[in-house]
């Protein structure tokens, strides 16, 4: 059993695949190459915003949207405690300071009444000037944008949606990727969207910031590629990889989707009354990148890891230590309180969950759950 099928999508797309990477390959136009004007439109157009600027992976895509904002050293840019590095990341290498807030137990994201308690603090400190906040899509569930704009505006804060993992998720009919005054979207290979390396893109409606954007991707080029008005950067998706997102995405929308939704249906169903399971709110939508459950405590946690992977079973830790413990991260003062994020470091355990995992499949994983709980 796969945690993520990438062999099984590319046996089901191969064809299609072949001939796509084929065409790259032939025509020799492997930078810039039309397959990724063609892709950022498609992209644009089914998120809804007016512009998609693809890059070479997901953390510059987030790093690249802290520059065109200015971020700088001196201001707080509030992010989640549990999630990946780089979100936090991203903020350090503008020489900004990261702010970390707790997420809610149930969802995993983002916890708005945290946030504006963070927010508070570094007012009344008075240290730093507060920026922006970088809510992120967790697992594939969009964080609660609704309410976070609306302490975003009541502080004045710019929001960058985090969809490194949401692209797919929906709140009430909005996609994932048109939140805030921007977003972020990763193509790794194990996302719900991914390509054959590394890549991703910002969404914007913002004319100045695409423009920006475009132009620091490629070594901050002007009209052209050796007129370099600005100090930027190489990060360009390669037209290999927008030719294998091209079919990728297609697929994505016939069925996919829809595919991985069923298969978190079932899971839902199966342990619902085993072990705590994901809580997808009403009017939410997730593309599922993740289908995590929460045990007791890291022994548990970790013992029925080990059972799952006697039996052919792989799991995953998403993620084991908070960023407000990480090492690279020490010299910031942390005040806040994430007991939540700590908690959730303990005991949560990610299952095998993709658009072609079968029922017999699930019902496999589900049942070595239950024997191994008694229950």
């Amino acid at each position: 059993m796969e945690f993520r099928d990438l062999k099984q999508q590319y046996q089901v797309l191969k064809g299609q695949l072949d001939a796509a990477i084929v065409k790259v390959a032939t025509d020799c136009n492997f930078i810039s190459g039309k397959q990724v004007g063609e892709l950022e439109k498609s992209l644009a157009n089914y998120v809804g915003v007016k512009h998609c600027i693809t890059c070479a992976n997901g953390t510059d895509a987030l790093s690249m949207m802290m520059a065109a904002w200015d971020v700088k050293p001196g201001d707080a840019v509030f992010v989640p405690d549990f999630t990946f590095f780089s979100t936090a990341e991203v903020v350090s290498f503008q020489g900004a300071t990261p702010i970390f807030v707790d997420v809610d137990a149930d969802t995993f994201n983002m916890d708005v009444l945290k946030l504006e308690d963070e927010i508070q603090k570094v007012i009344c400190e008075g240290k730093l000037k507060p920026k922006a906040v970088i809510p992120v899509d967790l697992f594939g569930l969009p964080a609660n944008f609704h309410e976070i704009e609306i302490v975003a505006k009541k502080y004045h804060l710019l929001v960058l949606e985090d969809g490194a993992q949401g692209f797919g998720g929906m709140i009430d009919g909005q996609k994932a990727c048109s939140f805030g005054d921007a977003a972020t979207t990763s193509f790794f290979p194990a996302k719900p969207l991914g390509c054959y390396g590394d890549g991703g893109a910002v969404f914007t409606n913002d004319d100045t910031v695409a423009a920006y954007l475009r132009s620091i991707r490629v070594q901050g080029k002007g009209t052209f590629k050796y007129d370099n008005v600005r100090i930027g950067r190489n990060s360009r998706l390669d037209t290999i990889q927008a030719a294998i997102l091209q079919v990728k995405f297609d697929a994505f929308k016939e069925y996919e989707l829809t595919n991985i939704n069923l298969v978190a249906e079932r899971y839902t169903e199966k342990l619902k009354c085993i072990v705590k399971t994901p809580l997808i709110p009403e009017e939410f939508y997730s593309s599922w990148a993740i289908y995590t459950i929460q045990l007791d405590d890291r022994k548990q946690r970790d013992n029925l890891q080990a059972k799952l992977k006697e039996q052919g079973i792989p799991s995953m830790v998403y993620y084991p230590k908070p960023m407000h413990l990480q090492q690279a991260f020490a010299d910031l003062p942390y005040e806040g309180n994430c007991s939540v994020t700590e908690k959730l470091c303990e005991c949560v355990l990610s299952l095998p969950m993709h658009p072609y995992l079968t029922n017999d499949q699930v019902d496999m994983v589900c049942d070595a759950i239950r024997t191994y709980l008694g229950k």
